[in-house]
């Protein structure tokens, strides 16, 4: 599943990032922490994602959010 489906202060794994080929968003978003195998926990949903990783917040869109496979 997706990022955009996990459930509020669940924390999940990641379990792959799918950015077909994008390689500028996957070093974007490995820079950030979030890789496969971190845990990453959404803190909110509202226009856009909130999400906790590592000891950061990072507000993340909902394209974004469904690259990232939890």
């Amino acid at each position: 599943m997706t990022l955009n489906e996990a459930e509020l202060g669940k924390e999940y794994i990641i379990r792959d990032i799918n950015v077909n080929g994008d390689e500028d968003m996957k070093s974007f978003l490995f820079s950030l922490g979030c890789y496969s195998g971190e845990p990453i926990t959404v803190v909110d949903k509202k226009k856009n994602l909130v999400v906790s990783i590592k000891d950061a917040r990072y507000n993340i869109d909902p394209e974004l959010a469904t690259a990232i496979e939890i």
